[in-house]
């Protein structure tokens, strides 16, 4: 920095008073300038950085950015692409969580917590959990209904709505059912919001052969799998963008579903997304 400023003002001023200033010798004064003057040797490195960050819509950290680098032939520690990011003020959106909260009472019939916490699924369509959240745009809001594999972590279906009623989330469990392939009965797990203690919701379930499972009463970590899509969408989309109306913003969320099953990299889906995760499982 010293150097910098010196050669910016040594036209103006002498030298020699600018280096007894800075309290700068006049030998490691020339020995900076001409380091500044040389070809930055992390170029390359820095724009493939910066192009990855932009691909993601600046949604990635240092640790999706290393796997978009290796998948394109560099050879770089996770470290070094985490410090050239600070260097070059790339950094991933803060997440910021606001969701909707489900009423604690009882209007219906609640189901055990079959699920258990046992996150993981060894096949698609063998898992799913489900929730509602909730968005304000100006004095709007817009709930989302998510049918979400717990295999790959896909969002299977999808419903929006100005209120979080049964048709809500009865029309995105009917489309995700209408994807099952013959045979496949997955357990399907929510909290204990009344949507989901509700005969219609049942109904739905045992028509399609479905089991259901519950959270346990005010418990958000028994559905976490539900609550970290939510994050993910909001600290990546919402909370970082202005929308003036729900058309645009529900414009933005179809982008940001398809963007998350088909391009969004997973650490924990070994760098892949949704998509090519589930294929690559299916073609083995």
């Amino acid at each position: 920095m010293k150097t910098q400023v010196i050669a910016a003002l040594k036209a103006d001023y002498p030298l020699p008073v600018l280096l007894a200033v800075a309290g700068l010798a006049r030998s490691t004064f020339f020995y900076h300038q001409a380091r500044l003057d040389r070809p930055d040797p992390q170029a390359g490195l820095k724009a493939a950085i910066t192009e990855a960050f932009e691909a993601a819509r600046g949604r990635y950290g240092h640790r999706r950015i290393h796997i978009m680098l290796t998948r394109a032939g560099w050879q770089v520690a996770k470290k070094t692409v985490l410090t050239l990011m600070n260097a070059l003020g790339l950094v991933c959106k803060v997440r910021r969580p606001r969701r909707y909260r489900s009423w604690l009472g009882r209007t219906g019939t609640t189901a055990e917590n079959v699920l258990n916490r046992q996150f993981s699924a060894e096949a698609p369509d063998t898992k799913w959990v489900t929730d509602v959240t909730e968005f304000r745009i100006g004095d709007r809001k817009l709930y989302l209904s998510p049918i979400i594999d717990l295999f790959d972590r896909s969002v299977i279906a999808y419903t929006c709505g100005p209120s979080p009623t049964l048709e809500l989330t009865n029309s995105s469990l009917r489309a995700a059912i209408a994807t099952l392939p013959a045979g496949a009965a997955p357990l399907v797990h929510s909290d204990q919001g009344f949507q989901y203690q509700h005969v219609s919701w049942r109904t739905l379930l045992d028509d399609a052969g479905l089991t259901q499972s519950m959270s346990r009463r005010a418990n958000c970590l028994d559905n976490s799998m539900a609550e970290n899509f939510f994050g993910h969408l909001k600290e990546e989309l919402f909370h970082h963008t202005r929308f003036d109306t729900v058309a645009e913003f529900t414009t933005a969320l179809d982008d940001y579903i398809d963007w998350y099953n088909t391009t969004r990299i997973s650490t924990t889906l070994k760098g892949l997304s949704p998509v090519e995760y589930r294929a690559q499982a299916l073609a083995a």
